[in-house]
């Protein structure tokens, strides 16, 4: 076949096989559509409005008003911050915890089908099952933490972490890093399987020490593998409220407010669905740009 005739021939194709394609997508995005798409649509378009299920008949257009008393209303600002600081501490340690995790388990031992199967035990449990876990672990009175640093003299007496408005953040940051790690040490171990190990024996045979084969083979062969993860878990954490929810209720006072859950507290405390909708724009609006300034830089650094 010359290359005059390929055309053609592409032209001719059956109208069957150029449909079938897109009616094998349509459900997955109609679906899509259905659940994502329009809600997201519904709750910009209620942003607009003053709808607060105390006056359920009232549906007043307000155009930017709930935009703007957001961006004047101090809780707002205390929640980015935390939300900032959740998102900083969390991925990057879950990150740390994974890749090493991953190392170890990259290596020949004894039981190790049982050591992996193990590892994803946080990330499998409910997030309210770990949450009620960590509340019991960090209680005052009998939780294992305080116990255990008061035997071994880090402390003189029991912390209440979570009613504590300096330790609050922190200790729910300790809890989901525990929660999220196996998922970047199961991603990373997929990675690390799929560098061959002849490029280890010959930078071996050359003299390279293990840390110039981690840092020239291992780093470079995850790498793909890395941003992905860190962009996925970057838009779940970014999103998840539920462990802070049932650990403290954004509390002590604003201690652990983040923006996902002041909308939620906001939408469903107050039944303020306007301002708790501009709220959530809002915060998705912050997520999409960084989530655009990450894929640019990460983007880069592949090529």
């Amino acid at each position: 076949m010359t290359k005059a005739e390929a055309p053609d021939r592409l032209h001719r194709r059956p109208l069957s096989r150029i449909v079938l394609p897109y009616a094998m997508l349509s459900p997955a995005v109609l679906v899509t559509l259905a659940i994502v798409f329009f809600p997201m649509v519904q709750a910009v378009w209620m942003s607009l409005h003053d709808y607060v299920l105390f006056r359920p008949n009232a549906f007043d257009f307000v155009g930017l008003k709930n935009f703007r008393a957001a961006l004047n209303d101090e809780v707002f600002w205390i929640s980015l911050r935390h939300t900032v600081i959740w998102m900083a501490a969390t991925i990057p340690a879950q990150l740390l915890l994974g890749l090493v995790t991953a190392l170890l388990l990259n290596q020949p031992f004894p039981w190790r089908p049982l050591a992996r199967a193990l590892i994803i035990i946080p990330w499998a449990l409910p997030s309210v099952v770990i949450a009620l876990m960590w509340v019991w672990i960090y209680d005052s009175n009998y939780g294992i933490a305080n116990e255990l640093l008061l035997r071994v003299g880090l402390i003189q007496r029991a912390i209440p972490w979570l009613a504590n408005p300096d330790t609050a953040l922190a200790a729910i940051i300790l809890t989901l890093t525990w929660q999220g790690f196996p998922f970047f040490a199961v991603m990373i171990l997929a990675g690390l399987q799929s560098i061959p190990r002849s490029y280890y024996e010959a930078a071996s045979i050359d003299g390279a020490s293990p840390w110039r084969q981690f840092w020239h083979i291992t780093l470079p062969g995850v790498s793909g593998v890395i941003v992905t993860a860190v962009l996925l878990r970057t838009i779940w954490v970014a999103n998840s409220f539920d462990v802070i929810f049932v650990m403290t209720g954004g509390g002590p006072g604003y201690a652990t407010h983040t923006l996902p859950l002041y909308a939620f507290i906001k939408a469903r405390t107050n039944l303020d669905f306007g301002y708790g909708s501009a709220i959530a724009t809002l915060f998705t609006l912050m997520l999409m740009v960084i989530v655009l300034l990450y894929l640019r830089r990460t983007g880069k650094a592949v090529q």
